[in-house]
């Protein structure tokens, strides 16, 4: 996944507008323009579309942190030069504030099944012999996740709070 995909997912998961990405970005560190965050969030095909560098997307990542949990004492974060899936999985499960039974249910509600000891592989530190690479079908099943929890309704029924729907058709066998 690129970090564009990802910015996009996100904005529309949490339906940020272009102020609150602004805000976004400027808890992280860094001062963006209406303009530059558009090009970011623009299609491919797009003439005007701009890729969003690693650093760019670790700064507002660890604005989405602050923004979500508050800012932490002392010297905040630096952003990453480069970005990995894991690296970016583990600053949305801190953003949002998850335990790993947290994932396992967004991952669930995506209708993908992972196990906590294979979920625990991809938090942990590279050089662990346990580590795993995060693959983009995971991170992708993840935002998918993350999509039907924190922006729920996309269907005719209603939603209650503190329950979920799945915005998919289900194939027939």
């Amino acid at each position: 996944m690129n970090n564009n995909d990802i910015l996009r997912r996100l904005r529309y998961s949490f339906k940020f507008g272009d102020s609150k990405m602004i805000s976004t970005f400027a808890l992280g560190n860094l001062k963006v323009s209406r303009e530059q965050v558009n090009s970011w969030l623009k299609k491919d095909s797009d003439p005007d579309y701009k890729e969003c560098s690693d650093s760019n997307m670790a700064s507002f990542l660890n604005g989405l942190i602050i923004e979500k949990r508050g800012k932490k004492e002392g010297k905040q974060p630096e952003p990453e030069k480069q970005l990995t899936n894991n690296v970016i999985f583990m600053k949305l499960k801190i953003a949002l504030n998850l335990k790993a039974e947290d994932v396992l249910a967004i991952m669930d509600l995506a209708k993908f099944n992972i196990s906590k000891h294979e979920l625990s592989a991809f938090f942990r530190k590279p050089g662990n012999r346990h580590y795993r690479t995060c693959q983009d079908q995971i991170l992708r099943n993840f935002l998918k996740g993350v999509q039907l929890k924190y922006r729920p309704g996309n269907n005719d029924s209603e939603v209650k709070p503190g329950q979920f729907q799945y915005n998919y058709k289900r194939k027939e066998d």
